[in-house]
Order: structure tokens, then sequence, then C-alpha cells
């Protein structure tokens, strides 16, 4: 059986780790942002469907650490790669300029936008 104040502190450690938000981290691994609020309150205990989440997500967590505070977190001895995220705008080469922004939409709708209009 899984101690809830102990995986409570294991979450948290993760949360941490990774720099997420409770918000953030529920996001990452697929799971309502209430998930997180109510297992960090002690409200609810894991599920093994929210266990598996966050082992696939993040492969530095260790399941048996994660369930029972046996072995090493994280399971390798390097902190993990830092994800890249590209600028919202692309860089744009000095001789080219935008003409148009088209924006699709998942019904089949679209929207265009002129720099002009901008």
């Amino acid at each position: 059986m899984v101690n809830t104040e102990d995986f409570i502190g294991r979450l948290e450690r993760i949360l941490a780790y990774y720099e997420q938000t409770a918000s953030g981290f529920a996001d990452a691994i697929g799971v309502p942002r209430s998930t997180i609020s109510h297992l960090l309150s002690g409200r609810n205990k894991p599920s093994l469907d929210f266990v598996m989440k966050v082992i696939r997500k993040y492969p530095e967590v260790d399941l048996y650490w994660l369930l029972n505070g046996k072995g090493t977190f994280p399971s390798t001895p390097s902190r993990p790669t830092t994800i890249r995220r590209e600028p919202a705008v692309p860089t744009i080469e000095t001789n080219r300029a935008i003409d148009k922004i088209v924006i699709f939409y998942s019904d089949g709708t679209f929207e265009s936008y002129f720099p002009g209009e901008l």
C-alpha cells in the first residue's frame, strides 16, 4: 500500500526537479489539474493510471521510488535536457517581408491577416 504522505513528498520533489507548477505538470502528463490538486492535498490516493502517466512522460522517475521511496530519483545521474522553445514569431531574413498570414481552424475555416491590418 502506498503511504499517501510520503507519495505527496515524492510528487513535490518531482515538480521541483522539473520546475513545474501543479497545473503545468497535470497538462504535461495529460490528467485534469484537479487530479494533482487532490493528490497534493491528500484528498485522493494516486491511481495506477496516474503513476503510469508520470513514469511514461518522465523516464528519470523510477517506478519503485515513486511508489514506495526505494531506489533513486532521478534514476539517471544527469539533469533532464531542457526543452528548447522556438520563438513565437519566426526569424525573418532582412530582405524578405511577410505578405500574408493565414490561420487554419479544425472546422475547415480560415482567416487571413495582412501586415498593414495588424
